[in-house]
């Protein structure tokens, strides 16, 4: 699983990956990332410490993981909040074929068209239903969409997914969103069905938020009852706690 990700966050998403069950690398220059494309089974980029060079080398490592017919997936982090993140965002979308997108309410309401407001990378509010936000991202983009929050909403095509795992602790952590990401990730590369991959993955993560809160005493414990949540919790587990539905997408506005 390669990585071109936030270097707050990248202790927390390549231990994400590890737990998951996947390797991660973090590579990040331009000179090498399409080498370590070449070995990879997913890219992963986000979008969170950005500068104009990682532009690039993510523009790089996604054409070759373009190339190689590998999942994609996006993290617009705090994609409304500066010119940068605007055009990097407009550029990846434009030019990559985009397997996935997950981010906050107003991130993802930036990409569908809408008004959402961030307060530093945190999603404050928007001015459009989450679930309308997703099939919007969804419908413009070709890809599927993922807004995460109190309840995840996954979209692709005319299909649109809730889930509903997960646990407040989960906004109290740094990196549980780019975490979230790097999960997604890990389930598209193994999955053909890649709406159910995407909700599958963010159950997951979800779940075992869930379980790591009832061991918990604080964020820094949470923390690690997460990651060993991630690594031991077992497919049969998984189905049993998963609170996920398949519902009817929102009809267009004025449709």
């Amino acid at each position: 699983m390669h990585h071109v990700t936030n270097t707050v966050t990248a202790y927390e998403v390549a231990s994400a990956t590890l737990a998951t069950g996947a390797l991660p690398v973090m590579a990040s220059a331009r000179e090498e990332v399409e080498e370590v494309t070449d070995s990879a089974s997913a890219l992963v980029l986000n979008l969170g410490t950005l500068t104009p060079e990682r532009v690039e080398a993510m523009r790089a490592a996604g054409r070759r993981a373009n190339h190689r017919g590998i999942p994609v997936v996006l993290d617009p982090v705090g994609v409304g909040a500066t010119q940068l993140r605007r055009e990097a965002a407009g550029r990846l979308l434009g030019e990559l074929r985009v397997t996935a997108v997950r981010g906050n309410l107003a991130e993802m309401a930036f990409l569908a068209g809408r008004r959402g407001v961030l307060r530093g990378v945190e999603s404050w509010k928007a001015d459009t239903p989450a679930e309308e936000v997703a099939c919007g991202v969804a419908e413009t983009y070709g890809a599927v969409a993922a807004v995460t929050g109190a309840r995840d909403w996954v979209a692709y095509g005319n299909r649109l997914v809730a889930v509903d795992n997960g646990h407040p602790l989960l906004r109290r952590i740094p990196g549980a969103g780019c975490m979230a990401t790097a999960v997604v990730g890990c389930f598209l590369a193994v999955a053909d069905d890649v709406l159910v991959a995407t909700a599958a993955a963010l159950a997951y993560f979800g779940y075992a938020g869930e379980l790591a809160a009832r061991q918990a005493q604080g964020p820094a414990s949470f923390r690690v009852c997460l990651l060993d949540q991630l690594a031991t919790l077992t497919p049969a587990e998984l189905r049993a706690g998963v609170r996920a539905e398949e519902v009817d997408a929102p009809r267009p506005r004025g449709g």
